[in-house]
């Protein structure tokens, strides 16, 4: 048979991601190989799958049967090879997370919903690290996994990164340096900078941006929650370096604008596990998982391939 599950994966990818760019990127493939793909699909059954008229792309009739088939087909699939994972790994265990991420909610808890669901048998924990050593936790078997965009070198632990995001100077859109195009650091001399309440050089804005410039900025607040930050940006008593998945709602309402700091300051997400167990097969579903569920949730991220 023609038809291959890697062919009902793109045409679900592009359906769901509008473009075949996007598409390419969630697939870990490139954009000719993709459309190498839909052309030999549209070859053999001598029909077209898509409007090239229409942007983001629309699916023909027939598009629309194999997406149908898609969304049949590849959760057995799935749900077959977590059973076949969890026959060979054992489909017991326990997987406590803790959060060095002030902003990761709105696509962990969805991912940890969809895990117990499909590993019922696995023990699961959720907890915040702002108030503790998570890290030093995960050393020492109190947890088992740390969501943390700040990698150590450290031979007994394994970060593995989930996926790569913006971070942007949040502004008021009436603020003055809402005018430029982008930020230096000598911008935010004079500015208050609000951050989350953990120690200085890990967040981004002074350890990546403005501490390497030697550029102190007139003054500080901090807030652990994302909300209250995005609204004290909005009411003009600071400016504040965040994730822009982070404040996606108050961009899209226009209670808050953005700006790239310098030529741009990226960062990554990952998972940090015990170095001899990030290949366990549920740990292995969980990566993969929250992988997904980023991609299907977040903006403005880029998926890091497995095992890089």
């Amino acid at each position: 048979m023609f038809l291959e599950l890697r062919h009902l994966k793109t045409i679900r990818a592009i359906e769901q991601t509008g473009s075949l760019a996007a598409a390419a990127e969630r697939l870990h493939l490139t954009q000719s190989a993709l459309s190498h793909q839909i052309r030999a699909l549209e070859s053999y059954y001598e029909t077209p799958l898509f409007s090239r008229s229409s942007r983001p792309m629309r699916l023909t009739e027939a598009g629309r049967r194999l997406l149908a088939a898609a969304d049949t087909v590849l959760p057995e699939v799935d749900r077959l090879d977590r059973d076949l994972r969890q026959i060979a790994g054992g489909a017991t265990g326990r997987l406590f997370l803790a959060l060095e991420c002030h902003s990761c909610f709105t696509w962990l808890i969805p991912t940890l919903e969809r895990y117990r669901a499909q590993w019922p048998s696995i023990e699961t924990d959720l907890s915040m690290s702002f108030s503790f050593d998570a890290i030093d936790a995960l050393r020492r078997g109190r947890l088992d996994g740390v969501i943390s965009s700040d990698p150590v070198d450290d031979p007994e632990l394994h970060f593995e990164p989930l996926f790569h995001y913006p971070v942007v100077l949040a502004l008021a859109p009436g603020h003055p340096l809402a005018a430029e195009a982008r930020i230096t650091p000598e911008m935010l001399a004079d500015q208050t900078v609000i951050g989350y309440p953990v120690e200085r050089d890990r967040l981004d804005i002074y350890r990546r941006f403005l501490d390497p410039a030697g550029v102190e900025p007139a003054g500080s607040r901090r807030s652990e929650l994302t909300a209250m930050i995005a609204q004290w940006v909005a009411s003009g008593h600071g400016v504040a370096a965040l994730p822009k998945w982070a404040i996606s709602d108050e961009l899209t309402r226009g209670i808050v604008t953005a700006r790239p700091l310098g030529d741009g300051l990226s960062a990554t997400m990952h998972l940090a596990v015990r170095r001899d167990e990030h290949r366990l097969a549920y740990m292995d579903a969980f990566l993969r998982l929250a992988r997904e569920q980023a991609g299907e949730r977040l903006g403005d991220i880029r998926l890091a391939h497995p095992g890089r």
